[in-house]
């Protein structure tokens, strides 16, 4: 099964044929929504909109560890989680799109391990995202034509606050290439769940140190027809995965737990 995380603006279950919406109870409490379960092109899909229905858990407050949970318990094996980002270089444009390929984590009080107390589990992250996954999308959005950018890293910030001038330029100097608010912890989870993951990044808006501020305005009307674009790389991407977990995620925790 499939897992979708749908960001800002991706509520469209009917795209995937949705049939049923599933209330997941999980040891760390509710999700952010139910998990709406259907297929596609034949495949078995779940479909967990991150900020809950009407877009109103903000990023710091979204249960992380239950949406996954929930995900892995309805038996999604590989998570394409959509995000909306600002770009953090001139030559990343509002309106393409980003396949990360590392992060940097500036978030400050996220629950980012579902290990605690007994046992710790240290998994591995220099390869923060399923190289498969990441191929599928990096080759859909090339045959589509596009506009995107097949590797770059996302900077995690707490939020919901946009970032200053001064920290935008940090995160400029770091070699930071998009910024956003969602990635961290999704993406470790995913990994201690022993899923595949992949992130598609739908770039909005040039960051703070350009020479205006960015605005929940401006955001909004790039969004529209960014997630047109992200529409049609899931429905790209979906059938063409296949059953093929060649790659380590389903085994993270065999060499990470002490």
């Amino acid at each position: 099964m499939i897992g979708i995380i749908g960001g800002s603006g991706l509520y469209d279950g009917g795209l995937f044929h949705l049939s049923e919406r599933r209330k997941v109870h999980t040891p760390y409490g509710s999700p952010s929504d139910g998990v709406a379960l259907g297929e596609f092109s034949g495949v078995p899909v779940a479909f967990l909109s991150r900020h809950g229905p009407g877009h109103v858990v903000n990023p710091t407050n979204v249960n992380y560890r239950a949406n996954i949970f929930a995900l892995k318990e309805v038996g999604v094996t590989r998570i394409l989680g959509v995000s909306a980002v600002g770009s953090l270089q001139e030559n990343i444009r509002p309106g393409e799109l980003v396949v990360p390929d590392q992060f940097i984590d500036f978030t400050k009080g996220r629950k980012s391990s579902f290990f605690e107390g007994a046992q710790v589990a240290h998994v591995s992250m220099g390869e923060p995202f399923c190289p498969h996954v990441r191929k599928n999308m990096v080759d859909s959005l090339a045959r589509q034509g596009i506009p995107h950018h097949s590797a770059g890293t996302y900077v995690c910030i707490e939020g919901p606050r946009f970032s200053t001038r001064a920290e935008s330029r940090l995160f400029r100097s770091w070699n930071g290439h998009v910024i956003g608010m969602t990635l961290c912890p999704e993406a470790v989870l995913a990994r201690e769940a022993e899923l595949c993951y992949a992130n598609l990044s739908l770039v909005t808006d040039y960051d703070s140190f350009a020479d205006h501020p960015v605005t929940a305005e401006e955001v909004v009307r790039v969004m529209r027809s960014n997630v047109e674009k992200a529409k049609k790389v899931l429905v790209d991407v979906i059938p063409g995965l296949g059953n093929d977990r060649s790659c380590l995620c389903g085994s993270a925790l065999k060499s990470a737990l002490m």
